[in-house]
């Protein structure tokens, strides 16, 4: 491969986005105004209903890759993408029952993104309550289904080194507690990562215990859920208890704060976290806003504003940089971990995921070695990223993507039409 220059440019390891649903890139801004006294995630889940409730498999593949693009163009070179809309409108299955989800891989690989494609597995609306009519496109109707379905994309990711597979139980309220081991088990089996939302709401949790009577964490480690191929996403509203049993599991969290701000989730209590033994990873989830570096500080910053400390996230006694890379770490190792990648870093062995800074950016100019990298965690702008490469083939020159503009229209088209018809 010859040698290229890239003079007045910094180089780092891909961000490695842990979670992602794609295709509510469609909502970005639609849901920011009040419409009534008690606006909150549940009102704003009403509002993300209504984009799945009728989007198609063309639609979904051109908001997908648009948003595929965005990342790629913030420096992210692979995606976990937690895959729940799997059916027609109505709940009818489509001829290839992974019709959409191979259209959001595809959308993926059309922009170069690495992806690794987390089946999720939902089969109700909680313990109490019907399905909403959206709803009946995520539904399985027993965990055979479900399975044969990650099977068949398991087959189709075999010899395509840039897509993976993992299982995604939807979380302890979409799921009978009887499904999980069957899940458990077959995952294990796969070596496949296993990822699923964990109290990311009180009502969540309330309603855990008022079935269970355990919380969300606790249920997953009675399933045996609990190990260092597992991904607690969100984790926020944890005891003490919970808090130890991830840790000790050496458990994954995948904290995304941008959207966890946007919905007033609350705070990860990632210091707690890294103190008890868990791995940090970070995703943009609703995609209100792709910018994994924005989620990697604002992770710090939260924990700020609940203990009114400076940098809690920072190593005692560490150096100026330490809770930089401590950050970056999460936006770059602490996801391939959580995924199962072999990407993360740069090293010999490794695919050659990377992007570029152009130190001349106002937004990290007078950075000097010492503080380069808190200088990019703490104040790069996507603008900033100048190169972007998977697996040593460069994508983005010079901050621009070859089909970007032809990206960029059909998947603001998409979303335009989806609107208009919702």
């Amino acid at each position: 491969m010859p040698i290229e220059k890239l003079p007045g440019r910094a180089l780092l390891p891909g961000l490695v986005n842990a979670h992602s649903h794609a295709f509510q890139r469609a909502i970005r801004a639609r849901t920011q105004w009040r419409a009534g006294q008690g606006d909150d995630f549940w009102s704003w889940r009403q509002q993300m209903y209504r984009a799945a409730a009728t989007v198609s498999p063309d639609e979904l593949y051109a908001i997908s890759r648009l948003c595929h693009l965005e990342m790629l163009r913030a420096g992210i070179t692979s995606a976990g993408e937690f895959h729940y809309l799997h059916h027609g409108p109505g709940g009818e299955r489509y001829r290839d029952r992974n019709e959409l989800a191979l259209r959001v891989v595809t959308a993926a690989r059309d922009v170069g993104l690495r992806i690794c494609l987390l089946r999720a597995v939902y089969a109700r609306a909680g313990s109490t309550g019907e399905p909403s009519p959206a709803q009946q496109r995520f539904l399985d109707g027993s965990p055979d289904e479900a399975l044969s379905a990650g099977e068949a994309l398991r087959g189709f990711a075999c010899g395509r080194p840039e897509i993976t597979v993992g299982l995604a139980p939807h979380s302890v309220r979409a799921l009978p507690r009887g499904w999980l081991g069957p899940l458990r088990d077959y995952a294990a089996a796969q070596g496949m990562p296993i990822h699923m939302h964990v109290a990311e709401q009180p009502k969540e949790v309330e309603a855990c215990v008022a079935e269970h009577s355990l919380r969300p964490v606790e249920l997953c480690a009675a399933e045996g859920l609990l190990g260092d191929r597992f991904t607690a996403v969100h984790a926020i509203h944890l005891s003490e208890g919970e808090v130890r049993q991830l840790g000790g599991a050496a458990a994954n969290v995948c904290a995304c704060p941008t959207t966890e701000r946007d919905l007033g989730d609350g705070v990860v209590p990632a210091d707690r976290l890294l103190a008890a033994g868990a791995t940090l990873a970070l995703g943009t989830d609703g995609e209100g806003q792709i910018d994994l570096l924005e989620d990697a500080r604002e992770l710090d910053y939260h924990l700020r504003l609940s203990t009114g400390r400076r940098a809690p996230l920072g190593p005692a006694g560490g150096g100026r940089d330490s809770l930089a890379r401590r950050l970056f770490a999460a936006a770059t190792e602490g996801g391939a971990r959580s995924l199962g990648l072999p990407v993360g870093a740069l090293q010999p062995g490794v695919p050659a995921d990377f992007f570029t800074v152009d130190l001349t950016d106002p937004s990290v100019a007078g950075a000097g070695e010492d503080d380069l990298l808190a200088a990019i965690v703490f104040g790069l702008t996507p603008r900033a990223v100048r190169e972007v490469a998977v697996g040593g083939r460069i994508l983005v020159r010079d901050g621009r993507h070859p089909d970007e503009e032809r990206i960029v229209a059909e998947g603001g088209l998409a979303m335009k039409t989806l609107w208009a018809r919702a």
